[in-house]
């Protein structure tokens, strides 16, 4: 056999170059959710999907190519992120949120108004990325992380505006968590009961995590069992409820003002239909339920929830410039804060005015 027929034996039996596929990066980000949920676990003040946000930022400045991972990345960023919000509804009893959460129901549209308004002010004041301030404005007003989860592809969020976002929830999340016990206790919250600091924490704690900490210290502070955490989850739960008009007003308000430049954008486009996912999933919970059904059936679709957007977090890192991130930082961080003190303090003062403080 001469030289040239060697080296056209090898040619026609060289492997193909691998091609990109969604499954590869699928399961990459599955790695890193595993990761992340054992490290949130450990240390629940922080959270999973935080830790995958950092794991996958930090993993994101090593890699050289990641051409074949690309699709399952972006796959996971955006189409298990929606999902995961339409498996939130299944963690949704409507009977028992508008029982118990009645009482707050006040207090969570004022917080919800306040945290809104202070972030379209800063937006226009500081100039801060549109698509930014909102997923601030409506992850402070609503229920951290699922608010943006939700809220991010109805306004075109890429994935470092919706990691910016997460990054600042997060900072308020963890000193809310750490300071609103001791705060409590500073004002005078009552401490034979748990319904006045749990609807505090409920309605000025975005995170379920934080709201959770929050409310177990407390808790165990004062010997009161779960009351004071029951009583947050429920307010916490009712303020999810708001993900569905909110980002029913956003796809509306985007088309409306796609209407007044050149590029039209038609509502069935940016309609986030998943939404509609959500809201019948908490029907089904609250049907299911109402005929007998324990609610303990519904667990697993809520903690594969809770996984997935730990997964949907990891794979925006993994699409998210850290360096940039902490450059441009500076702005959304103050709006964070101002609408965290917002919130904060229109929770207290309509809990004094009600009586409940």
């Amino acid at each position: 056999m001469n030289r040239n027929t060697s080296c056209h034996s090898f040619s026609n039996h060289r492997k193909p170059d691998a091609k990109p596929s969604v499954v590869s990066g699928f399961f990459f980000c599955l790695l890193i959710a595993v990761a992340a949920a054992i490290l949130g676990r450990r240390i629940p003040v922080i959270g999973g999907p935080v830790f995958a946000i950092l794991l996958g930022m930090i993993i994101t400045i090593f890699m050289k190519n990641r051409t074949l991972l690309q699709p399952g990345i972006t796959f996971v960023s955006k189409k298990i992120l929606q999902f995961a919000v339409i498996l939130l509804g299944f963690g949704l009893n409507l009977n028992i949120i508008l029982e118990t959460g009645r009482q707050s129901l006040p207090i969570i549209a004022a917080t919800i108004t306040a945290a809104l308004i202070i972030a379209a002010l800063l937006q226009k004041l500081l100039h801060i990325p549109v698509r930014t301030a909102v997923l601030v404005g409506v992850g402070s007003a609503i229920c951290g992380g699922s608010a943006i989860a939700a809220a991010a592809p109805v306004i075109g969020a890429d994935d470092e505006e919706v990691a910016q976002s997460i990054s600042v929830i997060f900072l308020f999340n963890v000193i809310a968590a750490l300071f609103f016990p001791f705060l409590g206790g500073l004002i005078g919250f009552s401490t034979t009961d748990g319904e006045a600091f749990g609807i505090f924490v409920g309605t000025a704690v975005n995170d379920t995590s934080s709201v959770t900490a929050a409310a177990s210290t407390w808790d165990s502070i004062y010997g009161l069992g779960n009351a004071t955490l029951d009583k947050a989850v429920t307010v916490k739960l009712t303020r999810t409820l708001a993900i569905i008009p909110i980002t029913l007003f956003l796809a509306f308000f985007r088309t409306k003002k796609a209407g007044t430049t050149a590029q039209k954008t038609n509502l069935r486009k940016v309609f986030p239909y998943f939404i509609l996912a959500f809201a019948g999933a908490s029907v089904i919970t609250t049907a299911a339920v109402s005929l007998g059904a324990s609610p303990e059936i519904f667990t697993p679709f809520k903690s594969l929830s809770k996984f997935f957007i730990i997964m949907a977090m990891a794979a925006i890192g993994l699409n998210t410039n850290i360096v940039r991130l902490i450059r441009t930082g500076g702005k959304p961080i103050l709006a964070g804060l101002c609408c965290w003190m917002g919130i904060t303090l229109v929770s207290l003062l309509l809990q004094w005015f009600l009586g409940i403080w």
